[in-house]
C-alpha cells in the first residue's frame, strides 16, 4: 500500500512543479534564460555554496545541543544522520528526510528513534517561530498589492495566499509547542500518562488488560522516550541558547540568498527585500511538489522579486540558480555521508514507509 502512496505523492508533486516551472519561465526565451544563468558570477556563487554548508554546520550544533540532554554525540555521528535526512527530502517525496535522520541516527548510536524524532520535532518547533517572525516583518515591511497575482497549477499567489500559509504554519507551530510541552515537563507528562491509564480502565474488565497491555503500556514507553528528546525545555539557558543558534541559522540562510544577489545581474536588492524574498520562498515551498521543490521554488521566486520590479527574465534566471546553490551541495554532501556511513537510502526509505503502515494488532483471545 505504501508503494501506491509513494506514487500518488510523485504524481501530485509533479503535475503541480511541472505547471509552476511553465508558469514561472512561460515568458522567459530559453536562450536568453541559459545566457543569464553563465553570467551569474561565479565567485559569488561559491561563496554563497559555502554559506549553506556553514548553514548545516550550525544546524548541527544546534541538534547536539538539543540532544545533549539524552546522549552526548559528537559532531560527525550528528552531521552525516542530518545531511542524509536533508539529502533525502531533497530527492524523494514526502519529507521522508526527517523520519530517516533520526532513525539512522538510532542505528549508529544509543539514542532510541522516538528520542530522536522528539529532537527533530524541537527543531523545527524553533525554526517556526523563526518563520513566523519573518513572516510577520515581510508582511508589515513588503508592499504586496492585493490584486498582484500569479496563478501555479490552480493555486494563485497572491497576499491572502501567503497570508494563509503563514496562519497554518501559526497553527501548526502552536500545536508543536504544545505537545512539546504536554509531553516534555514532568507534571504535564505524568498527568497525561495517568489519563491514559485512566482511560483504558473505563473499558470492561475482560477488555481492559490486552488494552493496557497492547496500547496503552506501548503509548507510555512511546511517550517516555519522547520526553528524553524534549528534556532541553526545562532548562531556560538552553533554550536561549537554541533559540540563538536558530537565529544564526536563518541569518547565515538569508547571507547565502544576499550573496547570490550581489552575482546576478539585473538583480538590485537589499537585505532586506532579500530577506522579504527568502521568506515567501520558505512558505510557497509548502505547496506540494515535486522533491527538492522544483519548481513551486521558482514561482514563488519569480512573485516574490516581481514585489520589487525585477523583470520576469532575470527573475526567473536568478531563482533557478540560487536554487540550485541551495540544494545541490545538500545532496552532494549528503550522498558523501551515505557512502561514509554505508547507509543505503533505499532500504532506510522503504523501512520507514514499512513502518508508517498501521499494524494490525495481535489480540489474544479473550
Amino acid at each position: 500500500m505504501h508503494r501506491y502512496k509513494l506514487l500518488l505523492s510523485l504524481i501530485v508533486g509533479t503535475v503541480c512543479s511541472a505547471a509552476a516551472l511553465y508558469l514561472a519561465f512561460r515568458n522567459v526565451p530559453l536562450a536568453a534564460l541559459g545566457t543569464y544563468v553563465v553570467s551569474v558570477h561565479p565567485l559569488w556563487t561559491l561563496v554563497a555554496a559555502a554559506l549553506v554548508i556553514l548553514n548545516f554546520v550550525v544546524r548541527v550544533w544546534r541538534w547536539q545541543l538539543i540532544l545533549a540532554d539524552s546522549a552526548k554525540v559528537n559532531f560527525w555521528p550528528a552531521f552525516h544522520p542530518l545531511m542524509i535526512g536533508f539529502m533525502m527530502n531533497c530527492i524523494l517525496p514526502g519529507r521522508i528526510g526527517e523520519i530517516a535522520r533520526p532513525a539512522i541516527l538510532s542505528k549508529r548510536t544509543a539514542v532510541p528513534f522516538a528520542t530522536g524524532l522528539a529532537t527533530v520535532a524541537t527543531e523545527r518547533a524553533f525554526d517556526a517561530l523563526i518563520l513566523i517572525a519573518l513572516f510577520a516583518w515581510t508582511m508589515t515591511g513588503a508592499n504586496i498589492d492585493p490584486g498582484f497575482h500569479m496563478d501555479v497549477g490552480g493555486i494563485v499567489l497572491n497576499r491572502q495566499t501567503l497570508i494563509q500559509l503563514g496562519k497554518g504554519t501559526a497553527e501548526l507551530c502552536v500545536l508543536l509547542i504544545a505537545g512539546i510541552a504536554l509531553v516534555g515537563y514532568d507534571t504535564t507528562r505524568r498527568g497525561l500518562i495517568r489519563i491514559l491509564f485512566w482511560v483504558s480502565g473505563r473499558f470492561p474488565k475482560s477488555m481492559e488488560g490486552p488494552i493496557q497491555r497492547y496500547l496503552t503500556t506501548p503509548m507510555v514507553h512511546l511517550i517516555e522516550k519522547a520526553a528524553v528528546g524534549f528534556r532541553m525545555i526545562q532548562s531556560p539557558k538552553k533554550m536561549g541558547q537554541c533559540l540563538l543558534l536558530s537565529v544564526l541559522v536563518w541569518a547565515i540562510a538569508c547571507l547565502s540568498y544576499h550573496t547570490m544577489v550581489l552575482g546576478a545581474p539585473g538583480i538590485h536588492l537589499g537585505l532586506r527585500e532579500t530577506a522579504v524574498m527568502m521568506t515567501i520562498i520558505c512558505f510557497v515551498i509548502a505547496i506540494p511538489s515535486v522533491p527538492g521543490f522544483w519548481g513551486i521554488w521558482e514561482a514563488g521566486g519569480v512573485f516574490a522579486l516581481s514585489l520589487f520590479g525585477i523583470a520576469q527574465q532575470e527573475a526567473a534566471g536568478f531563482t533557478l540558480v540560487n536554487h540550485a546553490v541551495q540544494m545541490f551541495p545538500v545532496i552532494l554532501i549528503g550522498i558523501g555521508s551515505a557512502v561514509v556511513t554505508g547507509i543505503n537510502i533505499v532500504h532506510v526509505s522503504r523501512e520507514i514507509h514499512s513502518q508508517t503502515e498501521a499494524p494490525k494488532p495481535e489480540v489474544q483471545p479473550l
